[in-house]
Parts: C-alpha cells; sequence; structure tokens
C-alpha cells in the first residue's frame, strides 16, 4: 500500500486579508469599523481576554503583564505581519496605544478567522 503524494501546498485562505503585502488587515485607529470590538472598548478586559482566547490562547494572557506585547509579536510573526519587526516595537505600541491596538489585533483575528469580511 503507497502512500498518497502532496504536490500542492495549502494556500493561504481567501480572508481578504493583506498576507501577501505584510501589513494589518486594518489601520490602529479603525477601532470602530467592527461593531463587536468597537463595543469591547467599553470593557478592555473583556476584549483582551475575548481575543487571547479567540487567538487560542489562554483568557488570562489578556491580563499578564506583557501578555499583550507577547501575543501581538507572535501574532506579528504568525501571520507575517511587519516582517523587520521588533519585540521592543510591540512593547511599544502596546504601552502607548494598548486599546488602539488590542482593538486591530482583535479584528484581526476576527478577519482571519472569516467571523467578518473587509
Amino acid at each position: 500500500m503507497s502512500n498518497p503524494v502532496v504536490t500542492n501546498q495549502p494556500g493561504a485562505g481567501g480572508y481578504g486579508t493583506n498576507v501577501q503585502t505584510g501589513e494589518w488587515s486594518t489601520g490602529l485607529c479603525s477601532c470602530f469599523s467592527d461593531c463587536l470590538i468597537a463595543f469591547g472598548c467599553l470593557c478592555p478586559i473583556g476584549l483582551s481576554c475575548y481575543t487571547a482566547n479567540k487567538y487560542g490562547e489562554n483568557c488570562c494572557l489578556g491580563c499578564v503583564p506583557g501578555g499583550m506585547t507577547a501575543m501581538r509579536t507572535h501574532m506579528r510573526l504568525t501571520y507575517g505581519i511587519q516582517p523587520q519587526g521588533t519585540v521592543c516595537n510591540d512593547a511599544l505600541m502596546t504601552f502607548f496605544c494598548g486599546l488602539c491596538e488590542l482593538c486591530r489585533m482583535a479584528r484581526e483575528i476576527r478577519i482571519r478567522n472569516g467571523d467578518v469580511s473587509m
């Protein structure tokens, strides 16, 4: 009995994301482009738990110091966003633009999972 040979690699998926360009699917200040995420701005802790859970991490990651930075770094590397970015940049973005960055990460996950279209 022979094993089948895979000749084609799976594609990136058709979620309307900027997978090829290495950019985020939405801008940093697009907090109100997704109603669910905009509602999450009222409760940032809930939004951070939701984001971590949807990303496949423990929901407490969003509440741990440095957790959002770690998740942003992992998300950026996994999705191929800003391949030349640095962990220092991730830390600065989550510290100084925390809520906006949290909203952008939540939107990115929803878009890449196909939960919302662009």
